[in-house]
This record gives structure tokens, sequence and C-alpha cells, in this order.
């Protein structure tokens, strides 16, 4: 089974994993959501994760995060989608919530935080909004 928007999956996943208070998800592995994985965790919002060879199929293991037994990610949206890619400058980046959330940028630098990009000076293309 081919996915069209396997970024859309992982946040579809871990959204549906926070709403029966799963400890963790397994999903298929690529660089990009590794990428992905690693800001969430730099940012405080997952506790960890790896990557894993089962049966031949590489496979992310995200472990999630709780406080008192709410979930850390309230709202995670994806932001730009296959159809409509949404691309912003390193001056016109969204400060999500008020500075208290983020948004996950995919630059040529590589993928970074909001905060990492203005402080590198550099946009890119916004995946999605994590609060």
């Amino acid at each position: 089974m081919t996915l069209s928007d396997p970024i859309g999956d992982m946040i579809a996943r871990i959204k549906n994993a926070q709403l029966r208070n799963y400890k963790k998800i397994q999903l298929p592995t690529s660089k990009f959501k590794t990428k992905i994985a690693e800001v969430l965790k730099n940012e405080g919002y997952i506790i960890d994760f790896k990557t894993t060879e089962e049966k031949n199929k590489s496979i992310l293991e995200i472990n999630l995060k709780y406080n008192s037994g709410n979930p850390v990610i309230q709202t995670i949206e994806r932001v730009s989608k296959p159809g409509r890619r949404i691309f912003s400058s390193a001056q016109s980046l969204p400060k999500i919530n008020n500075g208290l959330g983020i948004a996950i940028i995919s630059t040529p630098k590589g993928v970074m935080s909001d905060i990492d990009a203005r402080k590198q000076k550099v946009g890119g293309e916004i995946i999605c909004k994590v609060f």
C-alpha cells in the first residue's frame, strides 16, 4: 500500500495514539520522518524515538510524552500538504500561539523548528504546527 501523504499519516497516528493514551507508536520510517521526530524530541514534545528493522522493513518507534495524564502535544496540524505547499521566508515565519508552540520547517539546511530557522535566517516549507 502506498501513501500519498506519509507525513500526514505520521501526524494522524500521533493524534490518534494520544487520544487513546498509548505510550508508543510504530510507523514506517523515512529520513524525513526521523528528522521530524528529532525536532519533536529536542523541543520536549516526545520522550524518545528509535528506528528498528523488522522483517526487512524499517520501523520508527516514537515514545509519546504525557504530563499528569494529559498529552504534551495538545494540537499538531499539517500546514503544507501535497496539493498545496506553503513556503515562508525567515522574516515572515509564523509564531505559533504567541511563541508557546513551534512550527517545523523544512529548509535547505535541514528540518528544524521555526526558532532555529529564525536564528539561522533561513526560510522554507512549513511542514506542521505543534502546540
